[in-house]
């Protein structure tokens, strides 16, 4: 873990990154940063339907259903998956023998990073309050995050695109059956109430410390499986996207993307009507739903800034996207960043109607949120785990 200097080349080279990708991250990460702050300000300072609305799509829905607050979490694992191809090359994408020693060192770095993260999640949930083990949660979005993509990643460095396909439908498949076919003492089999699901069981047998909402951990045991089914979505279309022939251009693969995306949001209503779309559990046809979603946005922030080249828009997304896990985890206990915007902005948002309170709050947040973000960019210091 450590703030490193990336040389000008990796940064700028549309070879070497994608704008698109760090932006999307970006794109994702402000909402729960900052954003949603300002959005819920707004609804209540000016009870406009627009901004209503997008209110009650910033929470998450209760059980089952689907808001955009619900698309946040698999959006990052998604572009995690993305990045796969991207990061380890050619010689990485199980078509050909890696040497033994590049495999220790790449799953040794693989290992680390998940551990580290796990670590750092259980931080961020309060392991710092030293509560004691019975209430520490343990389970953790970052967690999630090192797990699925951990394991992802070992699928792709270790299978050809058939055996990655093939991992893929068993993911979905076997944890659909899981959770249908398999009996919960006193509830029986298929019961996918927060109480009577076998996910919740589970945890709730077996995950150590605090379970979140006491029957369930939203980043439970079982639920993390089908969240790995998320990152190999992004692993396949980082592959395709990598892929190049002269009968696909880049229009073409933004367009190609698109209609992948409907298929999928497609797929996953219509598996919505047996196993119903639930983040809680992260159920399959959750993992299709959301991610013909994220691939959606994908496409339009590739086909906009990578095909088009209108990148200028997207230089904040970027700041924010290529720091992510820094802002996160700063965003998320160790820095309070409404008391930063109140000491220097409170004496400005004190001669406002009290209504507005909340919003120039929440803006002067995101100001100096972008601020540090921007000062790290233009040094090209990011914070590698």
């Amino acid at each position: 873990m450590k703030m490193v200097k990336l040389p000008d080349h990796i940064i700028v080279n549309s070879s070497q990154r994608l704008q698109s990708l760090d932006a999307l991250r970006g794109f994702d990460m402000m909402w729960i940063i900052s954003v949603e702050g300002i959005i819920h300000g707004l609804a209540g300072a000016t009870n406009l339907p627009i901004f209503n609305w997008m209110s009650n799509q910033l929470v998450h829905t209760k059980w089952d259903g689907f808001t955009f607050y619900d698309m946040i979490f698999p959006l990052f694992i998604f572009v995690a998956g993305v990045s796969m191809p991207f990061s380890f090359g050619k010689k990485f994408e199980g078509s050909g023998a890696i040497p033994s020693q590049v495999k220790k060192s790449i799953y040794w770095s693989l290992i680390k990073r998940t551990l580290l993260l796990i670590l750092l999640g259980v931080i961020i949930n309060g392991a710092q309050s030293l509560q004691g083990y019975d209430h520490t949660r343990f389970a953790s979005v970052l967690g999630r995050i090192a797990l699925s993509c951990f394991f992802a990643a070992f699928i792709f460095l270790n299978t050809s695109l058939r055996g990655q396909l093939i991992a893929f439908f068993i993911l979905l498949f076997g944890y659909w059956a899981l959770m249908t076919l398999i009996p919960v003492p006193g509830f029986g089999a298929g019961v996918l109430t927060p109480e009577g699901n076998l996910s919740g069981w589970l945890d709730r047998r077996f995950l150590p410390g605090e379970v979140l909402r006491k029957v369930y951990d939203p980043e439970g045991i079982l639920s993390t499986v089908p969240a790995i089914a998320t990152a190999l979505l992004g692993v396949f279309t980082g592959r395709f996207l990598r892929f190049q022939t002269d009968k696909l251009s880049k229009l073409k693969k933004g367009l190609i993307l698109l209609a992948a995306a409907v298929i999928l949001l497609l797929l996953g209503l219509l598996w919505n009507q047996v196993f119903p779309i639930n983040k809680n559990i992260w159920t399959s046809s959750f993992v299709l739903y959301a991610g013909g979603w994220s691939l959606l946005l994908l496409s339009l922030f590739y086909l906009v800034i990578d095909v088009w080249g209108m990148r200028k828009w997207s230089k904040p997304l970027v700041w924010i996207g290529m720091n992510s896990i820094l802002i996160y985890m700063a965003s998320h206990g160790v820095v309070n960043f409404e008391s930063s915007s109140q000491f220097l902005f409170g004496g400005l948002i004190n001669l406002t109607p009290e209504i507005w309170h909340s919003v120039w709050l929440w803006t002067g947040v995101a100001v100096i949120q972008l601020a540090l973000l921007y000062f790290l960019y233009s040094r090209k210091l990011f914070w590698k785990i």
